[in-house]
């Protein structure tokens, strides 16, 4: 249950803007949660009971702007509320906090270290993860989780996150063209889900497989006298 001290009346998310209106920096900014999200809408494509945002507003309070993350994950909200979907997260409405909160970093340094860690612990997201690829003497990801009021950094890539059941890190691989480091979402083993891209292309391979295997056959019950197309008749 949330605890905020709100105003007894209380706009609706379609009277609140969206997000922030704040353009980003870089394309990453938009890619790397599209393709978590992508990868989800796949693995959970039977699930009705998750929500994962990218670059929307997450409302707090009537009288504050949202916060902004560049992507964050709920858990138990209605996955679509009808075919206009949702134009922002409001918490009075939704009352269920995200669980997770992406911040991916870009040139322009907008406080992911310090300014939002604080904003993401006071507001009581469980998982707050950091992305930069720019970091040569740090990791490149950092998966805070909050304890007792604070956030505490989790060791490994990819880190498992009980909670949401799912591990979350970053490799390098090809999503929309793009040879790089990608974040992904992992099982508990550790092994990557693959991307929308690769499960496609599984199929194809598998499918191209079957036909060759069936081709075989049909070569060898032909090597014995017997006709393939004749076996349904």
């Amino acid at each position: 249950m949330l605890n905020f001290n709100l105003p007894r009346y209380l706009p609706s998310a379609d009277e609140l803007p969206d997000s922030d209106e704040t353009p980003v920096d870089n394309e990453l900014q938009e890619l790397i949660p599209g393709l978590l999200k992508a990868i989800l809408l796949l693995l959970w494509s039977e699930r009705m009971d998750w929500f994962f945002g990218v670059d929307m507003g997450i409302y707090y309070h009537p009288d504050k702007p949202p916060i902004v993350p560049d992507g964050f994950l709920s858990l138990g909200v209605e996955r679509f509320y009808d075919e206009e979907l949702r134009p922002s997260y409001v918490l009075w409405d939704e009352q269920v906090l995200p669980m997770l909160v992406l911040e991916v970093v870009s040139q322009n340094y907008r406080k992911e270290y310090s300014d939002k860690l604080d904003d993401y612990a006071a507001l009581g997201v469980l998982y707050y993860v950091i992305y930069s690829s720019r970091r040569r003497r740090k990791p490149h990801l950092e998966v805070h989780k909050l304890v007792n009021g604070k956030y505490e950094l989790q060791p490994g890539n990819p880190v498992w996150l009980p909670e949401i059941g799912l591990g979350i890190g970053c490799e390098r691989g090809n999503y929309c063209g793009v040879t790089r480091e990608w974040m992904y979402w992992y099982d508990e083993a550790g092994k990557r889900y693959f991307t929308p891209e690769e499960q496609i292309k599984q199929a194809q391979q598998q499918a191209k497989l079957a036909e060759q295997r069936a081709q075989e056959l049909a070569e060898q019950l032909r090597a014995l006298g017997i006709n393939p197309d004749h076996l349904d008749k």
